[in-house]
């Protein structure tokens, strides 16, 4: 019996030392804010030229020579598909006859200047964010603080707990 009573206290501390070497817990906290004020932009695209013609039982001509689909030209980038005509392959038939054109805009011919918006057939054009009552804190407690701003602003708060137990 002896025996046992001095083996419980070892093996008591043999069972709290697992624990004590169990090594801890580690935080990390992290506070943040991002202020944007979007400046003024536009974004414009070139459209460019599209033509088709289609139909049946016709013939086609540009005034000149027959069978002509097309005599256009291409100038600054931009195609002119000319006047086409269609007559009929035989009269009293039935035939059907087709065409369309969309213009292209012109190509520029310098550089876009700053403040200026070029003449093309799509084109988004954006003001300049107001920075008013924009604001954003972040205290050394990691308090954080965001008042808004005004058209064209953004801000972000943002706060990161991370804890990591170690074995």
């Amino acid at each position: 019996m002896e025996m046992r009573k001095s083996l419980l206290p070892i093996v008591m501390l043999l069972m709290t030392a697992g624990a004590a070497q169990a090594g801890g817990l580690v935080t990390k906290h992290a506070s943040s804010v991002q202020l944007n004020v979007d400046a003024a932009r536009t974004q414009a695209t070139r459209i460019g030229s599209s033509f088709s013609i289609s139909g049946s039982n016709i013939d086609t001509t540009d005034g000149s020579t027959a069978g002509t689909v097309s005599a256009g030209t291409i100038t600054s980038g931009v195609y002119n598909p000319g006047t086409i005509a269609a007559t009929q392959d035989t009269a009293g038939a039935a035939f059907s006859f087709a065409q369309s054109y969309n213009q292209a805009d012109a190509v520029p011919t310098s550089a876009a200047t700053v403040g200026t918006i070029p003449n093309f057939g799509s084109v988004t054009s954006y003001t300049a964010g107001t920075k008013d009552t924009l604001a954003g804190t972040v205290t050394s407690a990691g308090i954080l603080t965001v008042t808004a701003g005004g058209a064209g602003t953004s801000a972000t708060g943002q706060f990161v707990s991370e804890i990591t137990v170690i074995d």
